[in-house]
């Protein structure tokens, strides 16, 4: 091989091996932080690797989890239910979503505030888009309908005020 050759392989394999990463779910390294299911079929593992047992398998595209660990390709994830277990970046996404909680539907307000007129009703589990969050109430999205909801209503959020 020409040292042409070897000089475009050098310049040309890292940008392959970026895109690569990027394609493979690959997510900025603070912990904890949320994130989302990127498959409607997502494997949750004993441990980091395909060897371990498969605890449960699930069927939920979007579903918001906490990243509490990370070992080469694979993330340690916590649902909602306190559940957690392994799975491989690639069936993670970075895009935020939240889980509506509790056990009555919650508001969907136009406004952030408390006061605000309610607009439509969100069912316990349904999943949204973040768009945002305020103090008490964040901006989500769900089959094209924007609204605010409380943040003691949903899954996907930290509990502080100027975390999301």
């Amino acid at each position: 091989m020409s040292a042409y050759r070897l000089a475009i392989l050098a310049l040309v394999l890292p940008l392959i091996w970026g895109a690569a990463g990027a394609q493979t779910g690959s997510q900025p390294d603070t912990l904890p932080r949320f994130a989302s299911l990127s498959s409607d079929k997502v494997f949750l593992r004993q441990g980091p690797g395909y060897d371990y047992r498969i605890l449960w398998v699930y069927h939920r595209k979007g579903l918001p989890v906490l990243v509490t660990a990370q070992y080469d390709v694979w993330r340690k994830v916590r649902f909602s239910d306190g559940t957690a277990g392994w799975v491989h970046v690639a069936m993670l996404s970075s895009h935020r979503t939240v889980l509506v909680t509790g056990r009555s539907d919650a508001p969907v307000r136009a406004g952030s505030a408390p006061q605000a007129s309610v607009i439509a009703l969100a069912a316990p589990g349904v999943i949204a888009q973040l768009r945002r969050c305020k103090a008490e109430a964040c901006d989500v999205s769900v089959a094209g309908l924007e609204g605010w909801i409380n943040r003691n209503q949903i899954w996907g959020v930290s509990r502080a005020p100027d975390g999301s």
